[in-house]
């Protein structure tokens, strides 16, 4: 197959950012502050932000469902994209790293808008479906432990409306879901569910290069 995609080296995607990206001051910030913490590869690029708020705004999402906040960046950037009657349903388990979001999401005046559920992921979601808010979400990020993708996809296809979209992050995994000697159980998590989202025809897919690798699932209308 003849080779249709650019290496973005490290220069190259300096320029990316340089001429694309416009981070506001208040998630740049929040981004140096997490880029503190030992786990801050778990963060969005404020590339794969933009390119997110610019689905929702395309979608003219209102209500946006996140599976994985960690310090708050994507959860921010959206709130920050949503209408003034924006509603955002956050899920995590940390309070720690979830402090930190907060402590931004209420400088930008934007709290409000943002429902954070302090739970296992799976628990929230369930429990949004027994209380009638199937189909009423535009736009859903997948973005938690891999070994639960499966799950907490079965739940957003409940959740999201037709014609609404799921984006699911981390599914090249630094390139090791090509490694089939690789059975690290979140790395073959990933492996099988990209596999068996590519025979999902239920919704219609494509998977970018995008940070980490980033699958959007587009919920037929019809």
């Amino acid at each position: 197959m003849d080779k249709k995609y650019i290496s973005l080296t490290d220069p190259l995607y300096e320029y990316l950012q340089k001429v694309s990206v416009r981070e506001p001051d208040i998630l740049r910030r929040l981004r140096e502050e997490t880029a503190g913490d030992p786990l801050a590869m778990m963060q969005i690029s404020p590339d794969q932000g933009q390119f997110m708020t610019l689905l929702a705004r395309l979608l003219n999402a209102r209500r946006y469902l996140e599976v994985g906040v960690f310090t708050g960046y994507s959860t921010l950037s959206l709130a920050l994209a949503l209408p003034s009657d924006g509603k955002i349903t956050a899920c995590d388990i940390s309070e720690e790293w979830t402090s930190m979001a907060r402590r931004y999401w209420k400088e930008a005046g934007l709290d409000e808008k943002i429902d954070l559920r302090l739970a296992p992921a799976a628990d929230t979601l369930a429990s949004l479906i027994a209380k009638g808010s199937e189909g009423s979400y535009d736009l859903a990020f997948i973005d938690a432990d891999k070994e639960n993708y499966q799950v907490y996809f079965e739940y957003c296809l409940k959740l999201v409306r037709p014609g609404g979209l799921i984006l699911i992050d981390n599914v090249l995994w630094g390139g090791q879901v090509i490694d089939e000697s690789n059975r690290e159980e979140s790395t073959v998590a990933i492996r099988e569910f990209n596999l068996n989202l590519h025979q999902d025809n239920r919704v219609h897919i494509s998977l970018l290069p995008v940070g980490d690798g980033l699958t959007l699932a587009a919920k037929p209308l019809h």
